[in-house]
């Protein structure tokens, strides 16, 4: 891969996703891309890239982009983030949904880990929820539908007990039972625009999870974002963001003492009224 051909992916990147490709991923970029190189009938990274950017428009364009996108992501990651949600945020909405279900959307969910986790939580203290998950990755989102994992994806976050009660084994790997996939819904939807009208009316939401999604986006993109995050977010609704993620934003407050904790606020044109 050429630095010209790096610059054009670093290109349709922010343009597609908002996302920021940094020099020093050069060398992985083009690691990841010998597969799809390979899977498309290409003879080579290269071949691949003359091909793409001939025609950037289409499947071809998006099969590399998933490619390049972030998508790590485990069980009751950052386990303090988790315990807050079920021990203080989930019962006090339960409550106020009157047996109604809480309603949570995982923005960049990837594979489904945090959707489940989530989903868990809410089976231990027998509460309703309803769950969105949204992805780029079409690849990703597969397999959180089908919601099979390794045993070393299980054990990453999962005690030997959620594993078994939530999960069943299918040949050398886990599936998640029907009591826990009934509570997900799984959806492919972009960040740079607006959740489209059939999932936002599930909302709005109670809870919005996009954590470690904002910290690779370009400035003017995760504003973006921030708005199409608030928008189907209920008044005074919250969003949770990465433990160490920091927002310089007028329509979310950070709560004091809670990392990664932020509270839907006024838009801007109410402000302006």
């Amino acid at each position: 891969m050429t630095p010209e051909d790096f610059e054009r992916l670093q290109a349709l990147m922010a343009s597609r996703t908002g996302f920021a490709l940094s020099s020093s991923r050069m060398q992985l970029a083009e690691h990841r891309l010998g597969p799809i190189a390979r899977r498309e009938g290409f003879h080579n990274v290269e071949a691949l890239l003359n091909s793409l950017w001939a025609r950037p428009v289409g499947s071809l364009g998006w099969s590399v982009i998933e490619t390049l996108l972030n998508t790590e992501t485990w069980f009751r990651r950052d386990r303090h983030v988790f315990d807050l949600y079920a021990r203080e945020l989930l019962p006090v909405l339960a409550q106020a949904r009157q047996g109604h279900p809480v309603r949570i959307w995982v923005a960049g969910g990837g594979s489904g880990q945090e959707a489940f986790s989530l989903a868990m939580a809410a089976l231990e203290q027998g509460l309703k929820v309803d769950i969105l998950s949204t992805d780029l990755s079409r690849r990703s989102l597969d397999k959180a539908a089908r919601a099979i994992y390794s045993g070393f994806e299980i054990q990453r976050g999962l005690s030997a007990r959620a594993m078994l009660r939530y999960f069943e084994p299918v040949e050398d790997q886990w599936q998640a039972r029907p009591v826990l996939r009934q509570l997900v819904q799984f959806e492919r939807a972009n960040l740079l625009s607006p959740l489209p009208h059939d999932l936002a009316a599930k909302g709005p939401f109670d809870l919005v999870f996009c954590r470690y999604v904002l910290e690779d986006m370009l400035p003017d993109a995760r504003d973006k974002a921030l708005e199409h995050l608030r928008a189907p977010l209920a008044d005074e609704g919250c969003l949770f963001l990465g433990a160490d993620e920091k927002i310089d934003s007028k329509i979310f407050r950070q709560v004091a003492g809670r990392a990664g904790l932020f509270v839907k606020g006024l838009d801007r044109n109410k402000r302006a009224a």
